[in-house]
């Protein structure tokens, strides 16, 4: 199937703009980046410009041997390249969606996504000097804000610190190497814990630590630092900055919750627990909550959150990051009061048309939940 965009497509008179939301796209092509890693790049059957802030994420809705898996991933192009989007999956062990897009997802099949949300990006924190800290897989948001910078011409002074595990698993390494020749505003750093047999390396070896960071940014104290990677990295960075005394003002990480799996087991507890305190309540104490589409009720008590609320009556609301960051599992409240304590996952116009993130929204009084 030949998925590729005709020029036909590229017509700006018809072109709409992408907005937050679900959508049905279509995959254009998938690069091999590394030996684990894959970009799968996307666009829609209708021309639409993919306009959103470099750094932010979409989350994939997919149906995974019968079951609805979520699963939330970076937006590794720019909105600098408009008519197409791209995400950048890394094999993991075990992982049930990165090893399903990687066995069975192919050129020309269509997945339905949601967003752009987010709050690590570029646009919403600039700044004139900026040091991006990443690990592995972790690049994916930075190099959505770096394409952006260098396709836009910005005078942006950026340094990036790249840590890989071997030479080999540098994720795009000839486009870092492209950029950081093309123009004198991007210090590029890479750093890899080993090299295999018959790899020659040159760069930097080992952990990031203080003597490296002060050689790849002696102003780092004065710089906005994006960080990106996995736990661990982004904790001993976070000990590296503080021992420096850095401002943390100045810092930014990306980071998601528990995976799908965890979260309906977390769901289950939760529902316990919930059943568990209705014991310890007396009926006056407990709120009644309707999911009206569903036509199920439930009574739970005073700031259980939403998310709990529909568990406990039987229901799942799809759900992605936990956080309140990717804004999967949205819902409208019809009436009643909540309170939302989100980071970024939804609009200020959504919130003002009466909808919600139930993974942070608590329940206050009674509610009435379209749904």
């Amino acid at each position: 199937m030949n998925s590729a965009i005709s020029s036909e497509f590229l017509n700006p008179v018809s072109t709409q703009t992408w907005s937050n939301g679900r959508h049905l796209v279509r995959c254009l092509k998938i690069i091999q980046e590394t030996r684990d890693v894959r970009t799968f790049c996307f666009s829609m059957q209708q021309p639409v410009l993919f306009f959103f802030k470099p750094g932010q994420f979409v989350t994939l809705e997919l149906e995974i041997a019968g079951v609805q898996v979520m699963r939330s991933y970076t937006l590794s192009s720019a909105p600098s390249i408009p008519y197409s989007f791209s995400i950048t999956v890394k094999r993991v062990p075990g992982g049930v969606v990165s090893n399903w897009l990687h066995d069975h997802f192919g050129e020309g099949d269509e997945i339905a996504v949601h967003g752009p949300v987010g709050q690590f990006n570029c646009i919403d924190h600039p700044a004139d000097k900026v040091l991006y800290l990443y690990g592995g897989v972790g690049i994916t948001p930075v190099m959505s804000m770096a394409r952006w910078y260098f396709n836009t011409n910005t005078d942006v002074d950026m340094v990036f610190a790249h840590s890989a595990r071997s030479p080999s698993d540098i994720i795009y390494r000839a486009e870092l190497d492209y950029m950081s020749t093309r123009i004198d505003n991007f210090k590029l750093h890479l750093i890899c814990d080993r090299n295999e047999n018959g790899q020659g390396w040159a760069g930097y070896r080992g952990m990031l630590r203080r003597e490296m960071l002060h050689l790849i940014a002696p102003d780092f104290l004065e710089r906005e630092v994006f960080c990106c990677g996995p736990a661990p990295y982004m904790r001993a960075v976070r000990a590296l900055l503080d021992a420096e005394g850095f401002d943390f003002s100045h810092y930014h990480e990306e980071s998601f919750g528990a995976t799908p799996a965890e979260d309906i087991a977390l769901a289950e507890d939760n529902a316990a627990e919930a059943q568990e305190l209705e014991q310890e309540f007396d009926a006056a104490d407990l709120l009644d909550v309707c999911f009206q589409a569903s036509g199920k009720s439930v009574r739970v008590a005073k700031g259980t959150m939403l998310f709990e609320a529909a568990a406990n009556a039987e229901l799942t609301i799809p759900k992605g990051c936990g956080m309140g960051i990717c804004g999967t599992c949205r819902v409208k409240v019809l009436s009643g009061e909540t309170d939302m304590q989100h980071n970024g996952g939804i609009t200020d116009e959504e919130v003002a048309l009466g909808y919600v993130l139930s993974c942070c929204t608590s329940v206050n009084g009674a509610v009435e939940v379209d749904y």
